[in-house]
């Protein structure tokens, strides 16, 4: 009923402000023709009018400030508007996001991304250093492109076309989920599924939209067990959404095979989990030991965290050192197309394209990690000062322990017999 409701309040609207399209139409048939074709064409024509969607004041239409946001197409839609902003569609924008209002090249028009209309209360607390870190023209176009997901139904359905077979096409989701940190389009699309989707249909072959949109549903979170970082659900949520999964799968698969495969992807998960540990330990390890070139109080502050390490979602693929370079391809690229290969189905990402990556990435970041404490202890030892050598050492150690003890990794008693153990060595 309230739909229904809504839905007739609209149709009332628009009728309202019908005069005003009058003037719309016949200038925009000369000055966007292609758009006024489109609407001409979509279900909206003669029923949604352009001012219902866009309001009537041209100025803020022409500057580019009457965005039309999901909120605007939830009127009508009431239901895929639920649905899509309970899903992590609904958290694109502020997942790759971050406040614009400390930095110098501030434009006052991204306020709209975290702000309703006239209120300087934030719709969200998340932001994204790696955006913080581009000009505007970088975030507008190679970051919010895809993260405007979360308040544009354009995204996947375009701004005047309503077919949905548009919206159903699994290139429409590749123009977001591909690339180097989540190619889900290059792994469905060499797949098995994705050829046989190719070659045979989509009754054979699913596709995105069938897995993750079953029935429709404007939710696409349904069956994920972790956030794309990799951070796992709370085990309550993730058995619900394994649950859900298994029962998509179990419309071509035995439920048992499905779960089985499942399973693997998650052994496959823990295990890169495992070897990105291992890597950020060293990393963590280097600077306690003041062997970072340029150190974190060296370069240009990062923009949430200041002077300080970061190595986990908000690593900066910028002013780093090298061997943090290598650890952002490590977790970010490497990590990501190994899980996501495996719950994927796609063997040649799970293995070449991202286990094997993964492996000799921590090969490499091993060999860096050695050469800058032989490098260290070059530049600190005069030619035979063995005992400089020696305290040098001992005093890079004693600020590794005092590290693993204020991250949490070993409690006090650890660190107090760790520490006395170690200065006896040196005094023997």
């Amino acid at each position: 009923m309230t739909r229904l409701i809504i839905v007739l309040f609209a149709m009332m609207a628009s009728s309202v402000v019908g005069a005003a399209d009058e003037n719309c139409i016949p200038c925009h048939t000369k000055e966007t023709p292609g758009a006024v074709k489109q609407w001409r064409g979509s279900a909206h024509a003669d029923k949604v009018f352009c001012a219902g969607c866009h309001g009537e004041d041209h100025q803020a239409i022409v500057a580019g400030e009457a965005k039309v946001t999901a909120t605007v197409c939830g009127r009508c839609h009431e239901q895929q508007l639920d649905e899509h902003q309970s899903s992590r569609h609904g958290m694109g924008l502020h997942s790759g996001w971050g406040c614009t209002r400390n930095m110098p090249r501030r434009d006052q028009r991204e306020c709209r991304f975290c702000h309703e209309e006239g209120s300087d209360i934030p719709v969200s607390q998340v932001h994204c250093a790696r955006f913080l870190k581009q000009s505007s023209e970088i975030g507008e176009l190679g970051c919010n492109r895809c993260h405007l997901v979360e308040s544009s139904c354009a995204t996947c359905h375009t701004n005047h076309l309503t077919d949905g077979k548009i919206a159903r096409d699994p290139a429409i989701c590749a123009k977001c989920h591909m690339g180097p940190d989540h190619p889900q389009w290059e792994m469905w699309q060499s797949s098995l599924h994705g050829a046989l989707n190719n070659s045979a249909g989509p009754d054979v072959g699913p596709d995105c939209q069938r897995c993750h949109m079953p029935a429709g549903t404007h939710n696409v979170s349904g069956g994920l067990t972790m956030t794309p970082g990799g951070v796992l659900y709370p085990p309550a949520d993730a058995a619900k959404n394994r649950d859900f999964m298994v029962a998509i799968c179990s419309e071509c698969h035995a439920p048992a095979f499905a779960r089985r495969e499942l399973t693997s992807g998650d052994a496959i998960r823990e295990q890169s989990r495992a070897i990105v540990a291992q890597a950020v330990k060293i990393v963590r390890e280097l600077n306690d030991a003041g062997l970072l070139s340029p150190s974190p109080q060296e370069r240009p502050a990062h923009p949430l965290r200041g002077h300080e390490l970061v190595t986990d979602s908000q690593m900066l693929y910028e002013d780093t050192s090298h061997i943090e370079r290598l650890l952002f391809k490590m977790q970010k690229y490497d990590f990501a197309r190994t899980v996501k290969g495996a719950y994927h189905q796609n063997p040649a990402y799970t293995h070449w394209i991202g286990n094997a990556e993964l492996k000799m990435d921590l090969v490499d970041i091993r060999a860096e990690a050695e050469r800058l404490r032989l490098m260290g202890q070059w530049q600190a030892t005069p030619t035979g000062a063995a005992d400089i050598k020696e305290e040098r050492e001992t005093e890079q150690l004693l600020q590794i322990l005092r590290g693993r003890f204020e991250r949490g990794e070993i409690d006090q008693s650890r660190y107090e017999q760790d520490k006395k153990a170690l200065l006896d060595s040196v005094l023997q």
